[in-house]
């Protein structure tokens, strides 16, 4: 149990100590894709195997019997499409796409022999290039850290790894350095910006509850995600729960609240998990409860699990669903911060703005501020998803462009496909095309062009996209997730899908067009929530910057990227076809013909569009108009 400042401090002196002491550090990627892929296994493994060599190894952080070799899982890396990762310090080797099979050759090789397994090391396949560690891939070289840095180097689930890597510091000197009015001070000097969409100031929003009159506060931690290809919250859950807690604390200490909520959707199971665990030792030491660390402070945290309702993202409708009613926004004022859970100040913070409070009270204001630009100071989590080579986690300087996200970070696109477009914010955000590449990743600077920020999904879309299939999509899910409680919202999304729907089955009119904006316009401008008047921005983007698709579907009946099951039109090239007739055997509906070995036709009255020809041709001689 630590009772004081002291205390905490004599144990991150003994963690590092130990740190110190290791030859090497084993750290098994443990976040959520990794461990589908088997990373867990590979951990396994991994002490197995070196333990046969005769080697002690170590899998606590403290511990008073000397080990050469510690072998640890973390949390997730950010370098998804690689996984499963494991990496080696204070080398800094990191191999990728282990298995199971690789351990052997790794321990004997790597560790036995001090020899760098070639074959397991990143290889960039646009140029040829071979990195040994990690902090050489462009992937990581490009990023700054801040609300990550702990991810992929601690061991979520051990306290005193994360003690040792600085945990609990920040709230130690909030506790016994500041009062609340200097921690807030500190937050608005830093130009936080709330990082799950909105990005409102964050300690404005607390100078609010602050000043609400009310002796019972409360703090929210949002970690309901929701977005479509948006995994950032879930891996700071996962990979640096203690950063999350802390946060919490530091945000209770600023307004005076002394009990929080982690709002969390069972579909993160691991993070649940991780969470539960880390509240439990964080009370065990001291850390969490009553009297923290002897400072008279007390705060209490609970986890409640979302059923996976997208609406609940949205402040009020997650208050009422932590207080069992259905998850249903209502109209503001009186705002959260004001009145929020049980008629109480509330302030709600998301993951990613909860992760970069330490840094901030740790290293101040100013330094926080000097990443990013004026307005959006700080870093930025995205989530690349899509048609990009490298899909992961990354962190970077708000200002960045986004040219230098996807092709410096992400590697560009997969397969040799054309860049076509991004879609940006999730489906409250809006699709960018290739002029919008050297735009600034700018809370301002998006907004001026019809997209967001959102909580920072990034799905990257190749030429082959369809992108009235794109904006159909996004206004599917939001139909789905659509709480009903308001008119335009409930049904103008229903109509806005059914034409979207119309008219990827070419039966669109121009008048369906216009409809489509107009309605668009309403739900946006008519909607109760954020997530209803952000609901249209998909199709509001797609019909600005792509209108000559949506024309060629009404217009022509054509689908330019061949997506629209319904427009597609299969032809074969003659001077690609070389008769073998494997085609026409496939083909479901006895569509194709020819003579062997002379180029071969569809007959497209009986084609059904499968797509079963285009798989089975070895030559490539059957497209798509």
């Amino acid at each position: 149990m630590l009772r004081s400042r002291e205390d905490l401090n004599l144990l991150y002196e003994k963690a590092r100590s130990y740190i110190a002491g290791e030859e090497l550090r084993i750290l098994v990627c443990a976040g959520t894709g990794c461990v589908a892929n088997g990373s867990l296994k590979i951990y396994e493994a991994l002490k197995e195997q070196i333990k046969q060599q005769g080697l002690n190894v170590k899998v606590e952080l403290v511990d008073d019997v000397p080990h050469p070799v510690a072998v640890n899982v973390s949390g997730c890396h950010g370098f998804c499409q690689m996984g499963p990762l494991v990496r080696f310090d204070p080398s800094g080797v990191l191999y990728c796409k282990v298995k199971e099979a690789d351990v052997a050759e790794i321990v004997e090789k790597h560790i036995v022999n001090k020899q760098i397994v070639d074959r397991l090391l990143y290889h960039n396949p646009a140029t040829g290039e071979t990195f040994t560690t990690q902090d050489e891939i462009p992937f990581y070289k490009e990023q700054t850290r801040v609300a990550l840095v702990n991810c992929g180097r601690i061991n979520p689930d051990d306290i005193n790894d994360c003690i040792a890597h600085g945990g609990y510091q920040a709230l130690a000197k909030v506790l016994f350095e500041m009062d609340p009015d200097s921690v807030i001070n500190e937050v608005i000097a830093s130009g936080l910006r709330g990082r799950g969409g909105g990005g409102f100031p964050t300690g404005r929003k607390w100078l609010f509850a602050k000043n609400a009159a009310g002796s019972k506060k409360y703090i929210i931690c949002n970690g309901d995600e929701g977005d479509p290809g948006a995994f950032m919250d879930r891996s700071v859950m996962e990979g640096d729960p203690h950063r999350v807690l802390e946060g919490m604390m530091i945000a209770g200490y600023a307004i005076g609240a002394d009990e929080g909520y982690i709002y969390v959707r069972a579909e993160y199971p691991l993070a649940v998990k991780r969470l539960r665990k880390a509240i439990a030792d964080a009370e065990k030491l001291g850390l969490l409860g009553e009297n923290i660390l002897g400072s008279g402070f007390n705060f209490r945290i609970h986890i409640k699990e979302g059923a996976g309702a997208f609406v609940c993202g949205e402040e009020t409708a997650l208050i009422a669903s932590i207080e069992g009613q259905r998850g249903m926004p209502r109209p503001r004022p009186p705002f959260p911060a004001v009145s929020g859970l049980w008629g109480c100040p509330t302030i709600i913070n998301n993951v990613e703005t909860l992760a970069n409070l330490a840094p901030i009270i740790l290293n101040g204001g100013a330094w926080f501020k000097s990443y990013g630009t004026e307005t959006s100071p700080g870093t930025k989590t995205f989530a690349l998803a899509g048609q990009v080579s490298h899909t992961g986690l990354v962190e970077v300087p708000m200002g960045m462009t986004l040219r230098d996200v996807v092709f410096k970070i992400g590697g560009g696109l997969r397969d040799g496909k054309k860049y076509k477009a991004v879609q940006i914010g999730g489906p409250s955000g809006g699709c960018l095309t290739e002029e919008h590449l050297d735009l600034p990743l700018d809370y301002d600077e998006l907004i001026k062009v019809g997209a967001m920020v959102g909580s920072g999904g990034l799905v990257v879309m190749g030429h082959d996209t369809c992108m009235v299939e794109v904006a159909k999509f996004f206004m599917g899910f939001v139909q789905n997730e659509s709480c009903g409680k308001c008119v335009p919202c409930r049904e103008g999304t229903r109509r806005m899908l059914e034409l979207l729907t119309k008219i990827t089955e070419g039966k669109g009119t121009p008048e369906d067009l216009a409809l489509l904006e107009e309605l668009a316009l309403i739900v946006k401008d008519g909607s109760l929530c954020g997530l209803g008047k952000t609901a249209p921005n998909p199709v509001l983007t797609t019909l600005r910057y792509f209108r000559h698709e949506y024309e060629a579907h009404v217009y022509d009946r054509k689908c330019p990227a061949g997506v629209c099951k319904a427009l597609a039109e299969y032809y074969i090239e003659a001077e690609k076809c070389k008769g073998c007739g494997l085609c026409a055997r496939v083909c479901p509906a006895s569509a194709i013909s020819g003579e062997k070995k002379q180029p071969h036709s569809i007959d497209l009255d009986k084609c059904l569009k499968c797509g079963t020809c285009i798989e089975k041709c070895k030559f490539g001689a059957i497209a798509i108009r």
